[in-house]
This record gives structure tokens, sequence and C-alpha cells, in this order.
């Protein structure tokens, strides 16, 4: 039981950083029906970039949480930035390409970001100073940190603002009608394509949030940490229902919780022959089975037909 226990909590701590990333995809592919491959690489931008300014300041004596706060808030100007260059160089000019020109792009660019990230902070691991409070308490056996707590919980509140943004803001009543249709949104007055240049930079917000998290959790940074996670969230998207945000969240939740759970009980159901080390294959053996029996997800898809 204490171990179930625990797989859940990890599985929660996981699903809310993979559902994160998962709201920037869902938003690109429901308002421009594209795949921004690149946006794995955006959160180790925001993570790396976050690291950075937290080990400048980890001995200046200010709070562990004031320092990573301002830590997020180095990193977040540098995602949105590079969320905005990335519409308006990389996929504005083939908006009306063939489907299969903006995903070559979008791996190109993928790539192109990696080896920048190289040559900034180098090949080697960056290991995350100890700012957060990452005191452990227990429960029925199970161990959960501080900082665990408050990893779900700033995802929880990033999720529903969010929410709130889409559904209840003039913003997000532009963002709804240029994913309906961007021809009639601009005849109403909508301007497509800052609106679209906004989804981008709300989405590479959300990156460097989830860069800081993830970084944060496993004390580690590293400039191809975004390749895997960006894979997995895009898993998360597609099990939820891509275009769908509440299915991103669910689709991250689920993830996560498939992953811990897997590599908890993998040694005991092959008998010792797999270890926790091959829990990336529940991601992607969970992605083919979506893809095959329901490929518009759990929650469905969201996105409008265009004209």
């Amino acid at each position: 039981m204490d171990i179930f226990l625990q797989q859940i909590i990890n599985g929660l701590v996981l699903g809310s950083i993979y559902a994160l990333v998962a709201l920037g995809y869902t938003m690109v592919y429901g308002i421009l029906g594209l795949i921004n491959f690149a946006h794995g690489e955006v959160v180790m931008i925001g993570a790396l970039t976050a690291l950075t300014v937290v080990k400048l300041l980890a001995g200046s004596g200010l709070p562990g949480p004031v320092i990573a706060l301002i830590g997020l808030m180095a990193a977040a100007p540098v995602c949105m930035a590079i969320g905005y260059g990335i519409e308006k160089i990389a996929y504005r000019p083939l908006r009306k390409a063939p489907r299969l020109a903006p995903l070559i792009t979008a791996i190109g660019v993928s790539i192109v970001l990696q080896n920048l990230a190289m040559m900034v902070w180098g090949r080697s691991y960056h290991s995350f100073p100890a700012v957060l409070p990452a005191e452990a308490h227990e429960v029925l056996g199970a161990t959960f940190t501080d900082l665990q707590v408050i990893i779900v919980l700033v995802a929880a509140g990033m999720m529903a603002g969010l929410l709130l943004l889409i559904n209840r803001t003039r913003l997000g009543r532009a963002m709804r009608a240029t994913a309906e249709n961007p021809a009639i949104a601009q005849l109403m007055g909508v301007n497509v394509n800052h609106i679209i240049s906004l989804t981008f930079v709300i989405g590479s917000a959300l990156a460097a949030v989830a860069g800081l998290m993830v970084s944060a959790n496993y004390s580690i940074a590293h400039y191809y940490m975004g390749f895997i996670l960006g894979l997995k969230a895009f898993t998360a998207a597609v099990l939820g229902g891509i275009g769908n945000l509440a299915g991103a969240m669910i689709g991250g939740i689920l993830l996560g919780l498939i992953e811990s759970l897997g590599a908890g009980y993998i040694g005991d159901i092959t008998g010792g022959f797999l270890g926790s080390h091959y829990q990336d294959v529940f991601a992607f053996f969970v992605l083919i089975l979506v893809l095959v029996f329901r490929p518009s997800g759990l929650v469905g898809e969201k996105v409008a037909e265009r004209a």
C-alpha cells in the first residue's frame, strides 16, 4: 500500500509538469493546427536560464523562494521572446504551406535551439541549488516534500488561470474566434497575427514555469532535457485530446500516474527482468494505444472545422 501511495504522489507531481508543458502544445494546435515540436526546447531554455540566475543568487542571503521567483522572472521573458521569435520567423511564413513543411521546420527549430543551448551552457549536467523548501513529510508510509506540494499547487493555479483567461476574457474570446475561423475573426476586427503570437507567448511562459519545476524537482538541468520531456507532454496532449485545454490537463496527470505506477511495479510484473529505468516505455506505449484506438483522445479534440 505504501508503494502504491508513493507512486501516486510521484505521479501527481510528474503529471502536473507534463500538463503544463502539454498546454503549450494544445494551445498552438488548437489555433493553428500545428504541432510545435520545439516547445520542449523552450522548456529546457527556461530551466537553464532560471538555474543560471538561481546559482548567481544562491549565496546572496535572500530567501530561497525569492531566489526561485527571481529566476522565474528572468526565465519567463527569455522563453516568451523565443516563442514569439519562433512563431514570427519560422512558422508565420509557412502558414499557408503544406502541413509537412511546418512539421519539418518545427523539428529543425528544435535542433537549432538544442545546439544553441549546448553552445551557451555546454554539454555538462548542471545541478540545481537547494533553494526551495524540501522538508519531507510521511503519510501512511509514503513520503512527500514541500517542494512537491508547491509544484502541484503552482501547476493547478496556472492551469486554472489559463482556463479563466481563455473562457472569461476578451483575449480568450479572440483566441477562440481565431481558432474557429481566422478569416471571419479578422473581418470582425480581430488581429489574427497578434493573437497567434500571443498564443505562442503564453505557452512559452507556461514552459518557463515547467522548466523551473522540473529542474528543481530533479535538481538537475541540461541542454537535452527538453526532447524527451516534450515528447511525453505531446503524448499527454494526444491522450487527453489535442486542442482541448482540459484534455491536456487530464492527459498530463494520467500520463504521470501511468508512468509512475508502471515504474513502481514493472519489476514485479516482469519478475525483475525490467527495472524502473524503463519507465519511458509506458509513455510511448500509451501514445501508440491512443493513436490506434482513440485518435481524438479521451476527452476529444476541440479543434474547430475551418471553412
